[in-house]
């Protein structure tokens, strides 16, 4: 095929060149819920699997959803198994539960990321049966092509976090193995959100606060991300990465997440019955993940938090079994993170700060450190957690914590310095301290 990109625009050495952007369908406002018939008929849905957990579930809206689709004449049934942090063996309990019953041409998730999680995983795995290792990201899968296509999903969101409802992306953690892991795939990712934020109103604080950092950590890790145009181009289309560098579209978004969430998160967590910030939070959190263009060291650390320190039981978080929560897990390293990659990209740092509402002051006083002061700041607000003893780990846990970080490379690749075993070192032994002095 002849190369159709005018001369002018074509880079002197072999560069990346193409940004593969994509909108997402979504259905933003109060009472947007109230249309979830109407949308679930058009997508072709005539019987339908609710996907929550019990907490969301006990708020009535999960059998709210399932009247309106009833409404419509859609068969809807609900399921409350999800785990919060949903498991190998959670997902397989799932399977046990639901794979004897008559097939679902369509999947309703109501709830924060898990629940959408577990609902992309079974959709898979009730549709296309296999061990789910087969599906799972290298190294920790054998990073299978899904076989074939897969009933719908509509992703309802209860919180203002994660955004799984627009991504392709489900993570699960290995229970044994104590490792998070993924299966990517433009498959996986739902047909339409519906985002409204009426239904983050049930949150409590703490959870409100953890999904409110998964929201801001990943905006800022995006902002911050390697350009894309610093990748080798794409031997092959299909071969170009769902998460790609730093790039305009992306900032289109994500710089209003970014001021939404300087305003709004410490409103919202401080007073969950703050419409103005419930709304602002649902917005910001929908603008961070339809601007995301990769995350990097946070990320990637959390999983190595939440497998190193699988004892943790948060407070204040709904749950009866030991867990790190996600937004929890990505704070902790995030200060550290972001002061390791400043030098890298010193003027994306300066102006997400500034959009984040840090002072110009401090921001030219001690550009290095602002941004990571502020956001360190913000957390121990909040109530989170802003060094890794939180979570009862010691610096005797550095070597695993490292070890579980490095294998990310899905996510690391995105980090706009090299990052090894001693850049990672050097995070985590500031997030033991007060993150001010890594890198």
């Amino acid at each position: 095929m002849p190369d159709v990109t005018p001369a002018a625009f074509r880079f002197a050495s072999p560069a990346e060149s193409v940004i593969p952007w994509q909108a997402h369908p979504v259905r933003f406002g109060p009472g947007a819920t109230q249309e979830i018939g109407y949308e679930a008929r058009a997508l072709g849905m005539t019987r339908v699997l609710v996907v929550t957990d019990a907490n969301v579930s006990a708020t009535g809206l999960p059998d709210a959803v399932a009247e309106r689709l009833g409404t419509y004449g859609i068969e809807a049934e609900v399921w409350a198994g999800t785990r919060a942090e949903p498991t190998d063996a959670s997902i397989e309990r799932g399977l046990t539960d639901l794979r004897d019953r008559p097939a679902y041409d369509g999947y309703v998730a109501v709830g924060g990321g898990s629940s959408v999680d577990t609902c992309k995983l079974l959709n898979l795995l009730l549709t296309h049966p296999a061990p789910l290792t087969r599906y799972l990201a290298a190294p920790h899968g054998e990073a299978a092509a899904i076989p074939g296509p897969l009933p719908p999903i509509i992703g309802v969101p209860t919180t203002a976090g994660t955004g799984s409802e627009c991504t392709p992306t489900a993570v699960v953690d290995l229970h044994e193995q104590h490792v998070k892991a993924a299966v990517s795939s433009p498959l996986l990712r739902p047909r339409l959100a519906i985002v409204d934020p009426l239904n983050t109103l049930t949150m409590p604080p703490a959870v409100t606060a953890g999904t409110g950092y998964d929201a801001l950590v990943q905006a800022i890790e995006s902002y911050t991300a390697r350009p894309y145009a610093s990748r080798p181009p794409a031997a092959d289309p299909s071969a170009r990465p769902a998460f790609y560098g730093a790039n305009p579209f992306c900032d289109a978004f994500g710089e209003p997440a970014l001021r939404l969430m300087g305003r709004y998160l410490r409103r919202a967590v401080l007073d969950g019955g703050d419409l103005e910030a419930r709304y602002a939070m649902s917005q910001a959190a929908l603008f961070s993940r339809l601007g995301l263009a990769g995350v990097h060291i946070p990320h990637a650390a959390g999983y190595g938090v939440a497998g190193t320190a699988h004892a943790y039981r948060p407070p204040g978080y709904p749950v009866d079994h030991p867990m790190v929560p996600h937004g929890f897990s990505v704070a902790v390293t995030a200060p550290a993170a972001i002061a390791f990659v400043q030098p890298a990209v010193p003027e994306r740092v300066d102006r997400a700060a500034e959009l984040l509402g840090v002072p110009a002051q401090a921001r030219a006083l001690d550009p290095r450190r602002a941004l990571s002061d502020w956001l360190r700041e913000l957390i121990a607000d909040t109530g989170g957690p802003v060094t890794l003893e939180h979570f009862g780990l010691t610096r005797a846990d550095l070597p695993e914590l490292v070890d579980r970080t490095v294998t990310q490379t899905r996510l690391l690749t995105c980090t706009p310095r090299p990052v090894g075993r001693e850049e990672l070192t050097a995070v985590f032994e500031a997030s033991f301290e007060d993150g001010r002095t890594a890198g």
